[in-house]
């Protein structure tokens, strides 16, 4: 059972969301065919979808890192935040845009090691900046480093964090359902499937 808070204002839509909020709705809707309902929440604060649609985009376009290695930061987070909706969303734009390969984003959302030592070390960071809130020792740092990533890609790491913290905090807080398009990669029902199948082992 979810004991966690529930928003229960209704979403925003193009007719009836702020200027602001509505511009960004237009070009979700322009650049993908889709309005995310995560977008429709969030434009109940206008502030808030504003920072995030640009700090997801500054993230996407700044960082440094690949399509690859952004989905596996952006997917480590919401799975260590448990974002049911974020776990689906970026499994499916791993899946068909930024094409990951199968078995790394699975093995994100099983919690296992990643076969690709590079990607591992980038995953595991990501975790350590989370859980330490941002306090990684020097070791942990060097793995970072001494895999191939600069200390610049660090501060991009706390930048994903921001941006995940909005919309996975906001997520849980909306329970937002998930978009007819995130469906098949629904994460509540695949690690159920996968205690079914475990079973039957």
């Amino acid at each position: 059972m979810n004991n966690t808070y529930h928003i229960s204002m209704p979403a925003k839509t193009l007719e009836n969301s702020t200027p602001a909020a509505r511009e960004i709705l237009e070009r979700a809707k322009k650049e993908t065919g889709m309005i995310p309902n995560m977008y429709t929440n969030m434009a109940i604060a206008p502030a808030l979808l504003s920072t995030y649609a640009h700090g997801y985009k500054l993230f996407r376009s700044e960082s440094g890192f690949t399509p690859v290695e952004q989905e596996v930061i952006l997917l480590t987070i919401s799975v260590e935040n448990q974002c049911e909706y974020c776990v689906a969303a970026h499994s499916v734009v791993a899946d068909m845009m930024s094409k990951v390969p199968l078995e790394i984003t699975e093995a994100i959302r099983n919690g296992t090691a990643i076969s690709d030592d590079k990607l591992q070390a980038l995953s595991v960071f990501t975790s350590v900046m989370l859980n330490k809130r941002g306090n990684p020792d020097e070791k942990e740092a060097d793995a970072f480093l001494k895999a191939g990533y600069t200390e610049k890609q660090i501060l991009y790491i706390i930048l994903a964090l921001s941006v995940k913290t909005i919309s996975n905090y906001a997520n849980h807080i909306f329970r937002t359902p998930l978009d007819t398009l995130f469906k098949a990669r629904e994460w509540s029902l695949y690690k159920v499937a996968r205690k079914v199948l475990r079973f039957f082992k």
